[in-house]
């Protein structure tokens, strides 16, 4: 039995998700930062009303929390309920209950954690083992199936869970259950055990955050075991005949050129290798982690910031295969390309990784749940056909791909990993420098701060983003002597300018900093250009050659058939890219031709015209956009991101 020393309870910043031991750049906790009234403060309010109930709800009805209880009686046999990952989803709500009681000290919430812990505490096994799959009477043998049996995945999400507990309320039930499962793991998967690793990425990751939180370096250790045994194709592909790739399987991972195969495994296995590069001071698997980086986002990423093109695989494909109607772009790839991008950026400061971050933010995971945080899409695509059917509040979906949000699915990663994110999204709005703050995402928000240098200062955020692009950030607490004020400038801001002192000058993308002297009550203000914009894809996207996209600010935004002029076809559509769009008192409009396409003569959708519809001349038509985010909220539709010009064909 391993003996351990008391640990450190509670975060003292109230509780980070991510708390590099090596890093120039802090960032901050859920007591740092608060939200104000505004976009994300809505979402983590409907998050904590109505999706963790949700939640809870739906596992109790389907029978993934009563896994646990029949572990704990010895009643397990062959039907048990859920897919072999279900107690991953028990563990993500457990996380996102812990930071929700973090951020608002909500009493019930509390209570919640702990009547989950009980349960869940009741089914581990003595020498820390704990699965309700497998290991047990009538079930298959432990890790009898690494490939896709997922114990390890599932433990590292225990992990996570622990650490938010651990961060917000400190050494607790569910922190020593997790600590007995990770020594478990250790025990087992160390250098002089088992050289096995999971087909499913995630106990990498949750090692290294347990790790620096208790400061168990073999954690850590562990975590760099798996990441270095992967990539030599040790994984059966006879279990998911998808090839070593899907797994990561194939290239050891400081050898990758870019992402591939299973787009949230990937993700997840680049997040643990970017904790595991600054914990271990290795700066060549950093480097390899940034290539890959660079390279997926240039030439693998959707529009919105979603990835994954494939929907055999839930995969990546290769480069430049981006369609819009089968773009998969998981909700659950989103969040995980935000814990890559976000450590990368804590790694680096390089403002590019905060872009991606406010891009998937903004267009993944803000899309994925309905107003009312009880419904939600599990894949994001870009171009929706036909009109998708409304989904019954009391029925569970069989399948991923849907024109419409539902309440729960089969395979439900997506609603608990959303939750886990929106309870904790402020902290991911700034972090703490040396000698200053940087202000990353925008938000109306109160911030007080201990810089790295010991002083502490103190902002409020004021503004209307992303409706609106002024931003107004006063101080509230100044530091002795000179600090630094970093503001982002997103890649998409050219025009921007900042006003100091009275004066007004123009600043470039990529971030503002305005270094001096601070007293309280000094105000300073960033100007982003709002208007809508046309977007044009790289000539090498095929799929979209011919289309332009739409964005204002931070958002994307797409065409729904719902809401245009009487007899308007989507797919009869050419927009006029001459014609800048236009911002009509909150409403996105572009001109264009509609009725501009008539089918090929015959059965044969192919002709002496270069095989491309016969165009007409048209009639003018105005489509009024919607942010893609708020897609499908009046009902079935049929919706375009990409919309194709006069100029070409899409």
């Amino acid at each position: 039995m391993t003996v351990h020393e008391p640990v450190v309870p509670t975060d003292p910043a109230g509780g980070r998700p991510v708390v590099p031991s090596r890093s120039r750049l802090r960032p901050l906790g859920l007591g740092e930062i608060e939200l104000g009234p505004g976009f994300w403060s809505t979402l983590q309010e409907t998050n904590a009303a109505a999706t963790l109930d949700h939640c809870e709800y739906w596992m109790e009805r389907e029978g993934w929390l009563a896994n646990f209880d029949r572990v704990a009686g010895g009643t397990t046999g062959r039907d048990r309920p859920g897919w072999c990952f279900s107690d991953s989803e028990v563990y993500k709500l457990l996380e996102a209950l812990a930071w929700e009681y973090g951020r608002s000290g909500r009493g019930e919430v509390d209570d919640a954690v702990r009547r989950l812990t009980a349960r869940v505490g009741r089914a581990q096994d003595a020498d820390g083992y704990l699965n309700t799959c497998y290991g047990h009477a009538g079930q298959e043998p432990r890790y009898s199936d690494l490939e896709t049996g997922h114990e390890l995945y599932c433990t590292g999400h225990l992990l996570q869970a622990a650490v938010a507990r651990l961060r917000t309320t400190g050494p607790d039930a569910l922190v020593d259950i997790a600590r007995r499962a990770a020594d478990h793991v250790c025990a087992t998967f160390g250098a002089d055990g088992a050289p096995g690793l999971c087909g499913h990425p995630e106990i990498e990751v949750g090692l290294v955050e347990l790790g620096r939180a208790l400061g168990e370096e073999r954690y850590v250790e562990q975590a760099r075991i798996f990441l270095d045994r992967r990539g030599h194709r040790t994984l059966r592909q006879d279990r998911v005949p998808l090839g070593s790739a899907y797994f990561q399987d194939d290239v050891p991972i400081r050898r990758a050129r870019a992402w591939r195969g299973h787009a949230v495994r990937a993700l997840y296995l680049t997040a643990a290798a970017v904790d595991v590069a600054v914990e271990c001071a290795d700066r060549e698997l950093l480097a390899a982690v940034e290539g890959q980086w660079e390279h997926t986002v240039a030439r693998r990423t959707h529009v919105t910031g979603g990835m994954g093109s494939r929907h055999q695989d839930e995969g990546f494909g290769e480069d430049w295969e981006l369609p819009a109607d089968r773009a998969y772009c998981e909700t659950c790839a989103g969040i995980a390309s935000v814990m890559v991008s976000w450590r990368l950026y804590l790694a680096t400061g390089d403002m590019r990784y905060a872009d991606l971050v406010e891009r998937t933010f903004f267009n993944v995971v803000a899309t994925s749940p309905s107003a009312d945080g009880r419904a939600f899409f599990y894949a994001n695509p870009l171009h929706q056909r036909v009109a998708g059917e409304e989904a019954r509040a009391d029925a569970l979906s069989p399948r991923a791909e849907s024109g419409m949000r539902a309440p729960w699915f089969d395979v439900s990663c997506c609603p608990t990993n959303l939750a886990r994110t929106l309870a904790t999204w402020h902290t991911y709005a700034a972090v703490a420098e040396e000698h200053g703050l940087a202000v990353l995402q925008y938000a109306p928000a109160r911030i007080r701060a201990e810089l790295g240098d010991g002083r502490v200062m103190g902002v409020a955020v004021e503004t209307g983003y992303p409706r609106g692009g002024a931003v107004l950030v006063r101080v509230t607490e100044a530091p002795a002597g000179a600090a630094a004020l970093r503001l982002r400038v997103p890649a998409w801001a050219a025009g921007a300018e900042l006003e100091e002192g009275g004066r007004r000058r123009p600043v470039r993308p990529g971030a503002v900093v305005v270094e001096r002297e601070f007293a309280v009550g000094d105000q300073i203000r960033l100007f982003l250009p709002m208007g809508p914009r046309f977007t044009w894809p790289d000539p090498r996207i095929d799929a979209v050659r011919g289309c332009v996209a739409v964005e204002r600010g931070p958002l994307v935004y797409c065409a729904e058939a719902v809401g245009q002029p009487d007899g308007t076809d989507l797919d009869e559509v050419r927009v006029d890219p001459s014609v800048p769009p236009d911002d009509r008192d909150g409403r996105v409009v572009v001109r264009g031709l509609a009725g501009t396409v008539r089918a090929t003569a015959g059965a044969w959708p192919y002709g002496e015209r270069a095989g491309r519809a016969q165009q007409d001349e048209g009639s003018d038509v105005e489509l009024v956009l919607t942010p893609y985010h708020q897609w499908a909220e009046r009902g079935p539709t049929a919706m375009r991101v990409w919309l194709p010009t006069t100029l070409g064909h899409g």
